[in-house]
C-alpha cells in the first residue's frame, strides 16, 4: 500500500469475536499494525491511542489495532490496558501482507499506522518500530488535515 491506493475490502475478527470489515465504512480510520500483544513497545503504543481515543472519536475517525495474535490474546490485552477499540486477530498475517507491511531486519513485524479516509484511500503511512507515541501524533494530525479539507 501506499499513499493514495484504494484499500481493498477486508473482513476480521476481533478481540471479542465481533467481524469488523472496512465495506462501507464511512469515517476516517486510523488502522494501527503492531508486532506483539503485551510486549513493552507495544503496550505503550496501544495505550498511546486508548489515552487519546476521546480524540479520535472526536475528528470522527476510528481505531483499529491489527497483529497476529489469537482472540484471547487480543482479549487479554485489551482487558489489561482498558482499551476501547478493537484489536483485529490477523492470525495468518493476510491483512499485513495486503498492506504490505514489512519485517525489520527480516524477523520483527513492522509497526506501521495508515491514516485511511472516508472513501477508503490511504491518505498517510507512518513507519517506526522503535517510537509508538510518534503514530498517535502522525495520526492526529493527518485527521485534522483532513478534517480542514
Amino acid at each position: 500500500m501506499k499513499i493514495g491506493d484504494k484499500v481493498p475490502l477486508f473482513s476480521l475478527l476481533d478481540q471479542n469475536g465481533t467481524r469488523r470489515t472496512n465495506e462501507g465504512l464511512k469515517s476516517p480510520l486510523v488502522l494501527f499494525f503492531y508486532p506483539k500483544d503485551d510486549t513493552p513497545g507495544c503496550t505503550i503504543e496501544v495505550c498511546g491511542f486508548r489515552d487519546k481515543y476521546d480524540l479520535f472519536k472526536v475528528l470522527g475517525a476510528q481505531v483499529w489495532g491489527v497483529s497476529n495474535g489469537t482472540s484471547s490474546s487480543h482479549l487479554a490485552f485489551a482487558n489489561k490496558n482498558k482499551l476501547q477499540y478493537p484489536l483485529l486477530c490477523d492470525i495468518d498475517d493476510s491483512l499485513r501482507k495486503t498492506f504490505k507491511v514489512p519485517k525489520v531486519l527480516g524477523l520483527l513485524d513492522g509497526r506501521v499506522t495508515y491514516v485511511i479516509d472516508r472513501n477508503g484511500f490511504v491518505k498517510h503511512i507512518f513507519r517506526d518500530l522503535l517510537n509508538g507515541p510518534e503514530h498517535i501524533k502522525e495520526a492526529i494530525r493527518v485527521l485534522k488535515e483532513i478534517q480542514n479539507q
